[in-house]
């Protein structure tokens, strides 16, 4: 089975993909691999220079990710740009990754945080949103980045709402209460769908 695990920003899918890790579940990380397909001199890199211009380089030549993010979130016409020229290398990677840690084990989770907004949920056997309220997201977003209420929530209305996700989920984990909590819930996924 090829799980896709999701969520929205500071919605704590890292927690939840590593308890999934302390019980032995292999990962394939969507954002590490967004981040290497746009290394420099890399397909997507190129086309991102060409739509975006060298000044979202810094002098490594390396994309500077807090000046294109500045670019994207406050406008969707530049960011669904983004989305179609990383989406589809990042999709293949990440199948690419995921079916060869198959041949080894009978269950792979990928973290991808953009799964329903890429439209890739046909490629998953199983669905999971980890789901937290706006409020606590919103919090542990402003926290996280260190920004205002507004800059959290102009990158919080970036990504699909998490009620929508919550909706087109097979499995929920709710994440606004404590660890131990998040724990039992993915235990008892373990046990009745793996």
């Amino acid at each position: 089975m090829i799980i896709g695990l999701t969520g929205g920003i500071s919605s704590g899918k890292s927690t939840v993909i590593n308890l999934f890790r302390k019980y032995g579940y292999p990962i394939v990380d969507a954002d590490l691999i967004a981040r290497e397909v746009v290394e420099p001199k890399k397909e997507a890199w190129q086309k991102i220079v060409h739509y975006f211009g060298e000044d979202i380089l810094m002098a490594d030549q390396s994309i500077d990710r807090k000046k294109l993010g500045a670019l994207i979130f406050s406008n969707q016409e530049k960011r669904m740009l983004l989305n179609e020229i990383t989406h589809p290398i990042i999709i293949s990677e990440i199948m690419q990754q995921a079916t060869l840690l198959q041949e080894q084990n009978n269950h792979v989770i990928v973290d991808i945080p953009l799964l329903f907004e890429s439209k890739r949920e046909e490629l998953f056997d199983l669905i999971i949103v980890v789901y937290v309220n706006k409020e606590i997201q919103l919090h542990r977003l402003m926290n996280r980045d260190q920004i205002n209420r507004e800059e959290a929530l102009q990158k919080i209305a970036s990504q699909m709402d998490l009620e929508k996700k919550k909706e087109k989920a097979d499995l929920i984990i709710y994440n606004d209460q404590s660890i131990e909590e998040t724990e039992r819930q993915v235990l008892e996924i373990i046990r009745n769908h793996f």
